[in-house]
């Protein structure tokens, strides 16, 4: 039960970063609908983290990481949160058919 509080701060705290990162990033609305590189790189380590890392502390960094981008200004990190979650997933089921082998 204990892990679980852990994550959902994680992931809270993570949000609230991303935020205020992105508010002062972006003092305007909604208009860049180009990918952010380095946010995509970050929803991808983070997702993977929090999905398949097996270790609390890995997997809390990477709600962190995943919520920092999941929260940012309404419209941007969206599709770097899209991608980093299906990599997760792939990355996942990878991982359950190589184990069940």
């Amino acid at each position: 039960m204990l892990d679980y509080m852990i994550y959902i701060i994680a992931f809270v705290v993570g949000s609230i970063a991303g935020l205020v990162y992105s508010y002062k990033q972006h003092g305007e609305p909604f208009v860049d609908t180009s990918l952010n590189a380095v946010a995509a790189v970050v929803a991808v380590v983070g997702w993977v983290l929090a999905f398949n890392s097996g270790n609390v502390i890995l997997s809390a960094i990477g709600f962190v990481l995943g919520g920092f981008i999941m929260g940012e200004r309404p419209g941007y990190g969206r599709k770097e949160t899209a991608m980093g979650l299906i990599i997760a997933i792939i990355v996942y089921l990878i991982l359950k058919c190589y184990s069940m082998m």
